[in-house]
C-alpha cells in the first residue's frame, strides 16, 4: 500500500518528520518498507494558457502556440498533438530548468522562433507519459509555478501490510491508525448524499447470496465526454502509483484508495437485460479489460447479464462492458464479497489487482453505501451528468455480524506484564473507534466493522499494546524451574550431521516448502503431490516431495552469477499424498556440481562424480560408529541416471538416494557439467551405536589379494558383505584397488580386486591360519556368486 502524506492530511494533522511517522507506524504494526521524497525537479515552470494555435508554415506535425501567462505572452513551436487553444498546460520560460538538466534557450525551428517550450508529464519528471502535453483544469492560476499548483512537495510511504489488516489498505485506514498512535484527533469527514434526478435503474439479482451478501449500485447518465480527470485526483493516483486513464475509471480507483472499497464502472449502453451474482458455469470464457481471454469454472464467482459473464466478481471487469472515453452513461457497483470467495482465484488466472488484494483481505461490509455516494459526488462535480436512485440489494443473513468480545483486567496485565489503570484501558481502546462497555473489574468491547481481525480477548490485548507503544513494555526476565535434558551417546543432534557436511565443504540453504508442479513431476513422477488450495502462485502451486527442486534451482541462480563450483545441501520436510493422509518425512538432501577441488596449481583437477559424492555420505556415515550397516544397491529413479544411481539401504531398509542428474533434467536446467545428488532420512543417522574399547592387537596383521572374476550383476557392496559376514573377527578391513573388464574375461562378466587384512589379538596368524580363512572366503563366493579366482 502506498501514501502520501499530502492526501493524509486530509484526515489527520500532524506536524512530526515523515520518518517519524513511519517509525511510529512500523512500530504499530504496519511496515513501512521505504519512503519516497516527491518533488519538482523543474526551476521556472509557470503555468499558462494557449490562447492561438495555428499550424507551423513549414512543417506538417509542428503547431506555433501563443502562450499567456497571465503577465505576457510567448510564440512557442510545439509538436504535442493535444495542443489547442484556451488549454491550461506547463510552459517553461526562456531561462528555466527541466529536471534532467536543461535549460531552456530560444530556438529557431523551421524558420520560426520559439520562446520557451510546453511540457508533457514525462518532461516534467512526473510519469513516463509523453504522448501529450500535461492538460490542467480551467480554474489553475495563470503564472504559478507548477510546483506549487500541484504541491509537488511531498513523501510517499510504501507500507508492507500484513493479511490480517485489510482495513490498512486505504488513506482513511492509515489515517485512523495514525490517529490513535499519536492521539491526534480524526477528521472524519462526511460523504455528501445525492439525490436522485432521474428514475433510472438497473435491475440486479444475487443468486450467489452467500459469497456476495450486499450489492450497491447506481444509474448515472448524460456524463460529458470532454471532461478531463482533474489535476490535484491525477498527481494522487500518480503518487499512489496508478496510473489515470479517464475520469470514470480514475474516480473509482481514487475512491478505492481513499476509502478501501473497490468500485467498478460499467458502460450502460453496453448491459444486456439485468445484472446477476453467480458462479460461473463450466467452460463458461470472459475477455478481460487486458484482453486477457480465461475460461471459467463454478469455483469463480462472477457479474453477468444477459448475454453471460462481463466481469470476474473483486478481480477485473470484462471488456465487453468497459467504460471508455466516449461513454456517457455509466452502472457504479460498490459490493461486499466474502473474502472465500475471491481468495485464490486471481492466482488462478495469473491475475493480481488492486481489487482482489482487497477482497481477499476483506473490505468493511458498511463502506458500499458510502463508496457509491463519494463516487457520484465527484463524477458529477467533474463530469457533470445525472444521477440516478442508489439500489441496494443485500441479504444481511450472510453480512458480518458485530459482535461483543470479554476482555479481563488480570488477563490484560498477565500478558503485557504491565498493570494499567482502567481509564487507559479504555481510551486505548475507544482511540481505535471501538464500543466499551465497563463490566465490573472487566470490560465489553465491540470492534467497528472495519475490524473484522478482531475476535478474541487477545487480539484486544495486543491492540492496548500497539497503542501504549512495544517499547513501553517491561521486559521481565523468565523465571522458572528448568529441567536439564538426560544427554545419551547414542543420539547425535542435526547439528552435527549438519556440521559434518559443511566440513565438507557444502554449504546450507533454505528453499520454499511450496514449489512448481511441472519440476515435481519430472522429479517424481510416481509420488501423489499435496497441491495448494489457495497457492502464492502457478510456480509454487504444490507441497514438495523432495528437496531436490529447491537444490536444483538454486544452483541454476548460482551458475548465472558465475558460481562453477557449488556444494548446497538443505534440512528440511517434504510432503507426499497417501491415500487421505499427508507423509511427512524429515530429511538432508544435497547437490554437488563442477571441478572436484578449488582452482589450484597443485592438483590434477576434474568433475565431481559418483563416487565422490558417495565418499561425502560415508563421511556421514561414519558418525552411525557402524558403517557395516549401510549398503549402497545399485536401483533406478526417474531423475537420475541409469546405471550412476544407487539405493542407499540401512540394515536394509530404504533410507535415501544418491545418483547423478538424469540427462533430460541437466539439459533443462542448462546445467553444463554432471550433477550429483544424494537425499537421506535424517533420522537414520541421529542414531548410533555406543562406542566401546578395543585394544590394539600387538600382532602384525596379514594382507591377501584376491582376484575374482564375478557376473557383471554382482556388485561390490554384495561381495564385501559377503565376505564381512563369514570371515569372523580376524578380517580387519576390505580395499577394492581394481576393477577389470575387457581381454580374457568374458563380456558378460568382470574381474574385482580385493586387499584383505587379517590380524587376531591373541596370537601371530600363520601360513597355514591364513590360507583356511581364505579357503573358506572363496569357496563361499563361489557358491553364492558363481566366482573364480582370476589366473
Amino acid at each position: 500500500m502506498r501514501i502520501n502524506l499530502e492526501w493524509l492530511r486530509e484526515w489527520i494533522s500532524f506536524d512530526f518528520e515523515p520518518y517519524e511517522l513511519a517509525h511510529q507506524l512500523t512500530i504499530g504494526g504496519l511496515e513501512v518498507g521505504s519512503i519516497e521524497t516527491i518533488s519538482c525537479h523543474s526551476k521556472g515552470v509557470l503555468i499558462a494558457k494557449i490562447i492561438d494555435c495555428r499550424p507551423h508554415p513549414n512543417a506538417d506535425r509542428l503547431n506555433i502556440c501563443q502562450v499567456d501567462t497571465g503577465s505576457s505572452v510567448h510564440s512557442v513551436v510545439c509538436g504535442a498533438q493535444n495542443a489547442q487553444k484556451n488549454m491550461l498546460t506547463a510552459y517553461a520560460p526562456l531561462g528555466s530548468i527541466l529536471p534532467d538538466g536543461r535549460t531552456i534557450e530560444p530556438v529557431n525551428l523551421r524558420g520560426e522562433a520559439s520562446e520557451g517550450m510546453l511540457c508533457s508529464s514525462a518532461e516534467l519528471g512526473l510519469s513516463e507519459d509523453h504522448s501529450g502535453l500535461v492538460e490542467l483544469e480551467e480554474n489553475a492560476p495563470l503564472g504559478a509555478f507548477i510546483e506549487d499548483y500541484l504541491k509537488l512537495d511531498d513523501v510517499a510511504l510504501d507500507l508492507e501490510l500484513t493479511p490480517n489488516r485489510g482495513d490498512c489498505f486505504s488513506v482513511i485506514g492509515i489515517a485512523r491508525e495514525a490517529s490513535a498512535l499519536n492521539g491526534k484527533p480524526f477528521k472524519e469527514s462526511s460523504v455528501k448524499v445525492v439525490s436522485a434526478q432521474i428514475t433510472d435503474s438497473f435491475d440486479v439479482a444475487i443468486k450467489a447470496k452467500s459469497a456476495c451478501p450486499r450489492f450497491v449500485g447506481r444509474v448515472i447518465k448524460g456524463i460529458s465526454t470532454n471532461a478531463i480527470t482533474p489535476s490535484w485526483m491525477r498527481e494522487r493516483l500518480r503518487r499512489s502509483g496508478v496510473r489515470a486513464i479517464n475520469p470514470i475509471v480514475d474516480i473509482t480507483n481514487y475512491v478505492m484508495l481513499e476509502l478501501g472499497q473497490p468500485l467498478h464502472g460499467y458502460d450502460l449502453g453496453k448491459l444486456s437485460g439485468s445484472i446477476s451474482v453467480r458462479n460461473a458455469m463450466d467452460s463458461e470464457e470472459l475477455i478481460l479489460i487486458d484482453n486477457n481471454k480465461v475460461e471459467l469454472d463454478p469455483s469463480v464467482l462472477v457479474i453477468a447479464d444477459n448475454s453471460g459473464p462481463i466481469g470476474l466478481a473483486g478481480i477485473m471487469g470484462g471488456k465487453s462492458t468497459a467504460v471508455e472515453s466516449t461513454t456517457t452513461d455509466v452502472f457504479l457497483e460498490a459490493a461486499f464479497f466474502s473474502p472465500t470467495s475471491i481468495m485464490g482465484r486471481a492466482r488462478k488466472f495469473g491475475l493480481h489487482t488492486e481489487a482482489s488484494l482487497r477482497f481477499e483481505r476483506g473490505v468493511d461490509p458498511e463502506q458500499q453505501l458510502r463508496a457509491i455516494e463519494r463516487a457520484t459526488q465527484l463524477l458529477l462535480e467533474i463530469s457533470g451528468g445525472n444521477a440516478g436512485p442508489v439500489t441496494i440489494s443485500e441479504n444481511k443473513a450472510y453480512l458480518p455480524s458485530s459482535h461483543s468480545i470479554s476482555l479481563r483486567h488480570k488477563r490484560l496485565e498477565s500478558i503485557l506484564g504491565l498493570s494499567l489503570e482502567p481509564d487507559v484501558v479504555e481510551t486505548s481502546l475507544k482511540l481505535l473507534q471501538m464500543k466499551v462497555q465497563k463490566k465490573d473489574t472487566d470490560w465489553l468491547v465491540i470492534p467497528p466493522s472495519f475490524r473484522f481481525d478482531l475476535a478474541i480477548e487477545e487480539d484486544l490485548i495486543e491492540e492496548i499494546g500497539r497503542i501504549i507503544g512495544y517499547d513501553n513494555l517491561p521486559v521481565t526476565p523468565e523465571i522458572g524451574a528448568r529441567q536439564l535434558d538426560t544427554a545419551t551417546e547414542e543420539y547425535i543432534s542435526e547439528d552435527y550431521v549438519v556440521d559434518r557436511l559443511v566440513d565438507r565443504g557444502y554449504s546450507e540453504i533454505i528453499s520454499y516448502s511450496f514449489i512448481d508442479k511441472h519440476l515435481e513431476e519430472k522429479i517424481n513422477p510416481k509420488g501423489k503431490s499435496v497441491d495448494l488450495a489457495n497457492p502464492l502462485s502457478k510456480d509454487l502451486s504444490v507441497m514438495r516431495g523432495s528437496l531436490w527442486p529447491g537444490l536444483l534451482t538454486t544452483a541454476k541462480k548460482n551458475l548465472s552469477r558465475q558460481r562453477s563450483r557449488i556444494r548446497i545441501f538443505e534440512v528440511g520436510t517434504q510432503f507426499l499424498q497417501e491415500s487421505k493422509e499427508v507423509k511427512e518425512t524429515r530429511v538432508i538432501a544435497g547437490l554437488a556440481l563442477g571441478q572436484i577441488w578449488q582452482e589450484h596449481w597443485g592438483n590434477d583437477n576434474r568433475d565431481i562424480d559418483f563416487f565422490d559424492m558417495k565418499a561425502d555420505l560415508e563421511a556421514l556415515f561414519k558418525l552411525k560408529n557402524n558403517k557395516n550397516s549401510i549398503a549402497f544397491a545399485l536401483a533406478e529413479h526417474p531423475a537420475l541416471t541409469l546405471g550412476k544411481t544407487a539405493r542407499i539401504l540401512n540394515n536394509d531398509k530404504e533410507i535415501g538416494w544418491i545418483g547423478e542428474l538424469h540427462p533430460e533434467l541437466q539439459q533443462n536446467m542448462d546445467f553444463k557439467s554432471s550433477t550429483m545428488l544424494f537425499s537421506l532420512e535424517i533420522e537414520s543417522l541421529l542414531f548410533r551405536e555406543v562406542s566401546s574399547f578395543q585394544a590394539y592387537s600387538k600382532y602384525p596383521s596379514v594382507r591377501r589379494d584376491l582376484a575374482l572374476v564375478l557376473d557383471e550383476e554382482v556388485s561390490s557392496e554384495q561381495v564385501t558383505s559377503s565376505i564381512r559376514d563369514i570371515s569372523g573377527n580376524q578380517l580387519r578391513d576390505i580395499r577394492i584397488f581394481d576393477v577389470y573388464r575387457g581381454k580374457e574375461i568374458e563380456s558378460s562378466r568382470k574381474s574385482l580386486a580385493l586387499g584383505l587384512i587379517l590380524q587376531d589379538t591373541s596370537r601371530t596368524l600363520t601360513d597355514k591360519d591364513v590360507d583356511e580363512i581364505i579357503r573358506s572366503i572363496t569357496s563361499h563366493l563361489e557358491r553364492t556368486f558363481r566366482a573364480t579366482i582370476r589366473k
